[in-house]
C-alpha cells in the first residue's frame, strides 16, 4: 500500500473511531444531570484545544515540510485525541 493510500485509510479509521466517541458522548450527554453538562463542556474544550495545539505544531513546522508529513501527523494527533475519550468515557466508574 502506498503512503497516501495507508494516510487515506488511517483518516478513514479515524472516522469510523470518532464516531464511537460520538455515540458514547451523546448517550452522556441525554442522561442529563452534571455529569452531561460536564461531558458537553468537556467536548467543546477539547475540539478547540486540539485544533489550537495542531495548529501550533503546523506553524512550528513540527508536522513536517511535506503534504503526506502533514496529513499522517494531523491523522495522528486526532486519532491520539479520540483514543484518549474513548477510553475515558469506557472506563467504569
Amino acid at each position: 500500500m502506498t503512503a497516501w493510500a495507508t494516510a487515506g485509510w488511517d483518516w478513514w479509521m479515524l472516522g469510523a473511531e470518532a464516531a464511537t466517541v460520538m455515540t458514547m458522548r451523546t448517550i452522556r450527554i441525554a442522561a442529563g444531570g452534571p455529569v452531561g453538562a460536564r461531558e458537553a463542556e468537556l467536548m467543546v474544550t477539547e475540539k478547540a484545544l486540539a485544533a489550537i495545539e495542531l495548529q501550533t505544531r503546523f506553524l512550528t513546522g513540527a508536522i513536517g515540510s511535506s503534504p503526506l508529513a502533514a496529513t499522517q501527523a494531523s491523522v495522528s494527533h486526532y486519532r491520539r485525541k479520540v483514543a484518549a475519550n474513548r477510553r475515558r468515557l469506557s472506563a467504569k466508574g
